[in-house]
């Protein structure tokens, strides 16, 4: 709790009091609302709500609420200053685990909630992250963090996967799972060929250099409707205008008014190479790099382009969890709890926990590749599927109703965790879900032969 705490306070401890407000954006929240939110969270469900402890900061559940503090409200609310944000912040913490370390045997539900508030502060440590990238800042100072890994070129081809039936979802006994993942069900998979790698920038920028983005054939009539809307032009726009970035020397845009033809943080220079904007910095695209920041529209668009698919979720968890028969046919009744067994992740299976500080080249960590030889399924980059978010069979809300049930038929699942993600908190049976329109997240896909 103490460690996630202090990841927290270092993803905005170089901010300026400013940066901790930010613009009022649809996709972000502003950094001193969330690290407030972060500890509200934690007091209401283990301090007030386990023990009826009275509220430590009055007021605080108008201000911290996200259930019924409307978003786009959050800027206009008279907020704590930092100073007493974190004073508070410190209190919460100090008395969560006092109250743990107290408790010599623990009952179900207050383990519950210990761990929910941590995953809980995790999650917004990934969303802190993100909005640092969708507001120009620089990437966080992090001791944790590393140089990138050498490059370790593309890995091309298919995995094939023999199909058959799984438990798809997780089992009870796992220490801690979310509601939606509840409970392992039968489900039937027919025979699939799975990209062993995501799609990387250099397959991406075909897409793009076909015009892709301008051939209604290819896309949805969502997709489509988004294309013309212009969303993440709009996006950019409304950031740089804050920052005072409207012109930027040596990039032209390539986008038409209005509408959109590559990726969001993706720039032409006037010679006609691509940059691509992480963070506060423009730098020459990596072909073997991962292509991110894609939503659902343009993983579906790209797909058609090119005669593939996006995977089902259940697909994309058997190509992660399961083995291939004795026999080399059909898949055995085992499950791993990660791509590689079940062995905890390691810096040479997957990258979590910030510690590249952004993506590695596809081709790298084949420690952690499945049984059925595909890579970087867990960390590096969520990745889409073709499948919307729904309850498994027999769903039962968790005492905290608002995680799941509120989002079913309206978002789509993604796997896998991203480069930002706890090590702590991701798993083969993990569900993620945003809207298809969402492309500020660290997500992009792998694919499927039709």
């Amino acid at each position: 709790m103490r460690e996630a705490r202090s990841r927290t306070l270092d993803l905005v401890a170089d901010l300026s009091d400013g940066q901790m407000i930010g613009p009022r954006l649809a996709i972000v929240n502003p950094p001193i609302w969330e690290i407030g939110h972060v500890a509200w969270f934690q007091e209401f469900w283990v301090l007030r709500h386990l023990r009826k402890q009275r509220p430590l900061l009055e007021g605080a559940d108008a201000l911290y609420n996200s259930t019924d503090v409307v978003h786009e409200t959050r800027w206009d609310l008279r907020l704590p200053n930092r100073h007493k944000t974190l004073e508070y912040m410190g209190a919460v913490l100090d008395r969560a685990i006092h109250l743990l370390q107290s408790s010599d045997n623990p009952v179900e539900e207050e383990i519950f909630f210990h761990l929910f508030s941590l995953f809980h502060e995790d999650m917004h440590d990934e969303a802190i992250t993100y909005t640092r990238q969708t507001l120009g800042y620089p990437p966080p100072k992090l001791s944790a963090a590393t140089a990138r890994r050498p490059g370790a070129g593309a890995f091309p081809g298919d995995a094939e996967i023999p199909g058959g039936t799984f438990m798809l979802g997780a089992t009870p006994d796992f220490p801690f799972v979310f509601d939606n993942e509840k409970w392992a069900h039968p489900v039937h998979v027919k025979p699939f060929r799975i990209a062993r790698a995501p799609v990387t920038n250099a397959e991406f920028a075909a897409f793009v250099e076909d015009g892709g983005y301008l051939k209604r054939k290819f896309w949805s009539d969502e997709g489509w409707l988004w294309r013309e809307s212009g969303g993440a032009s709009k996006l950019e726009q409304s950031f740089a205008k804050f920052f005072g970035k409207e012109s930027k020397p040596k990039t032209e845009p390539l986008s038409s008014p209005g509408k959109i033809d590559h990726p969001v943080y993706w720039e032409r220079e006037s010679g006609g190479r691509w940059l691509q904007r992480l963070f506060d910095t423009c730098v020459p695209l990596s072909e073997h790099l991962p292509v991110i920041h894609v939503n659902w529209y343009e993983a579906e668009a790209f797909c058609n382009w090119a005669g593939r698919r996006l995977p089902t979720e259940a697909e994309w968890e058997m190509a992660a969890s399961c083995e291939p028969g004795a026999d080399g046919r059909g898949i055995t009744e085992r499950k791993r709890i990660f791509p590689w067994g079940d062995e905890p992740p390691a810096p040479d299976r997957a990258n979590l926990d910030w510690s590249a500080m952004g993506c590695v080249e596809v081709g790298a960590l084949p420690d952690g590749d499945s049984a059925f030889g595909c890579r970087q399924m867990i960390g590096n980059l969520w990745e889409w599927t073709a499948s919307d978010f729904q309850p498994y069979p027999g769903f039962v809300m968790d005492p905290y109703k608002e995680y799941s049930q509120p989002w079913f038929g309206t978002h789509k699942v993604l796997r896998g965790g991203c480069w930002a993600t706890r090590s702590r908190l991701i798993r083969n049976t993990w569900r993620n879900f945003y809207t298809p329109d969402r492309s500020d997240v660290w997500a992009g896909f792998r694919t499927c032969a039709r």
